[in-house]
């Protein structure tokens, strides 16, 4: 927390950072991660109350927060910071409320969502794009499962939104994806199921497993009863799972953490 600006943020490491998105925003969600999901940090502490109000300082008129893509829409970022904020106690916000609206409006005809701007080719994505009027959503693409994935955790945690049908639908969208190749070029080969990370991150078999079992999906699932068939098949002889990011001291730490999520994943769903 010594490195938190004066304004609640942390500033990204890299400087300058790429001029295509406010990164400091990106570096204050990576750091919020680790006090709200590892060391469970509230409201109730002033470090975290000046950074959600600092994130709630980016939340455009429409709902969403923005900036880690220019002026793009970002509702997988979105989601996941929301998902903190509503983690660190702010659940009954007018404006998380507000969030979690946009991000239901935001959805594909299937029920999931993309990143409109992966629908863009790369030759369009100039210095200038980033800097334009948000690219809208062509709604007749199919689901991205990865934006899914990132998206739905504000909603998964959600005391109430948890229970809406239209979070159910999209839970369904997440769920028949895992083990299946992205659809988009972000993320695609099928093996990123497997890449466990806690803090959470990226989606994983670990978070979706723990979004749609919160939404109400448990053993009587086909695709909930393969996503614990995967845990139970690959529990290493020390009892914690293989993350699919090496061996450093950083990953066997981060594997510890995997570990320990993923038992009380487990147990929420088969005890």
């Amino acid at each position: 927390m010594k490195y938190q600006q004066p304004g609640g943020y942390w500033r990204y490491p890299k400087q300058p950072p790429p001029p295509t998105g406010d990164y400091d925003l990106l570096e204050t969600f990576r750091q919020l991660r680790f006090l709200v999901q590892v060391y469970r940090l509230d409201q109730h502490h002033p470090a975290l109350r000046n950074a959600v109000e600092w994130l709630f300082d980016s939340q455009t008129s429409d709902g969403d927060f923005r900036g880690i893509l220019g002026t793009q829409y970002m509702p997988y970022y979105h989601g996941m910071i929301l998902a903190l904020v509503i983690e660190a106690g702010y659940s009954k916000d007018p404006r998380v409320e507000a969030g979690l609206e946009w991000l239901l409006r935001m959805r594909q005809d299937d029920g999931g969502w993309i990143v409109p701007a992966q629908a863009v080719p790369p030759a369009r994505k100039t210095l200038a794009f980033w800097h334009q009027a948000p690219v809208l959503p062509d709604r007749a693409r199919p689901s991205s499962h990865m934006a899914t994935g990132m998206s739905i955790r504000a909603l998964a945690v959600h005391p109430r939104y948890c229970r809406r049908t239209e979070v159910r639908r999209a839970a369904v969208c997440l769920k028949e994806r895992f083990f299946r190749p992205e659809p988009y070029n972000d993320r695609k080969a099928p093996t990123y199921w497997t890449k466990l990370g806690f803090p959470y991150w990226w989606t994983d078999l670990l978070m979706a497993l723990d979004s749609v079992s919160r939404i109400g999906y448990g053993v009587e699932d086909p695709h909930v009863t393969s996503a614990i068939q995967w845990f139970l098949d690959h529990q290493d002889e020390d009892g914690l799972w293989p993350t699919g990011y090496g061996q450093g001291e950083r990953t066997q730490s981060a594997r510890r953490w995997v570990g320990l999520v993923a038992c009380k994943v487990l147990k929420r769903i088969l005890v």
